[in-house]
């Protein structure tokens, strides 16, 4: 998911697909430690995804204070 899309989700999606995320990290970590994924890579890109959505809420958050 890139920036773009991430900057025009509402703060209610935000946080729906930042649980969605979490839980896909989690199954995922799981599942590779049990039996090696077939694209390592994608481990990284959804961590990478939850940071850039933690980003965007944080902004939001401190925009919101100003």
């Amino acid at each position: 998911m890139k920036n773009t899309e991430i900057r025009e989700l509402s703060t209610a999606d935000l946080l729906a697909r930042l649980d969605t995320e979490k839980i896909t990290y989690t199954r995922m970590k799981l599942n590779h430690a049990i039996t090696p994924l077939d694209n390592p890579q994608k481990i990284k890109e959804s961590r990478k995804t939850i940071a850039r959505l933690l980003t965007e809420l944080r902004s939001r958050e401190l925009n919101q204070k100003i």
